[in-house]
């Protein structure tokens, strides 16, 4: 096999590598049959069993590996940011916790400083309108 059809296989894969197909899809997987069609090849040209591809078959599934990695990276990455946000909804759930038992406790108070001054008037809210309790 001539020195100038690896070339074109070489060219081809490289295409793919980049993302700038131009007989395959953009994006396509890259395999030894992506890499045949974009050379102008039939699909399974490049056979394992031929010694000449033996460098291009070790590309080629080089190429594919790099190709796969950034899939599992966005994996991994989409995993991270949801333990994030289980994180946060942990922590925020905690602090509404605090916070109604705060409330609670600033309700009691209050109701207690009432016992103590006499007052029959006891603010629930900070708003105008006061709470009359017995």
């Amino acid at each position: 096999m001539g020195n100038q059809t690896l070339d074109d296989y070489f060219d081809a894969l490289e295409r793919l590598k980049k993302g700038a197909s131009k007989v395959v899809p953009k994006g396509t997987r890259i395999t030894n049959d992506a890499v045949a069609l974009e050379a102008g090849r039939g699909k399974g040209s490049i056979k394992k069993s031929r010694l000449v591809f033996a460098d291009l078959i070790a590309a080629i599934e080089e190429a594919a590996r790099a190709q796969a990695s950034p899939a599992r990276e966005n994996y991994e990455r989409i995993a991270r940011a949801k333990a994030d946000a289980d994180d946060y909804r942990t922590k925020l759930e905690a602090a509404l916790v605090r916070e109604v038992c705060l409330l609670r406790e600033l309700a009691e108070v209050k109701k207690k400083l009432a016992q103590f001054t006499g007052s029959k008037i006891l603010p629930i809210r900070g708003d105008s309108k006061p709470a009359i309790t017995d």
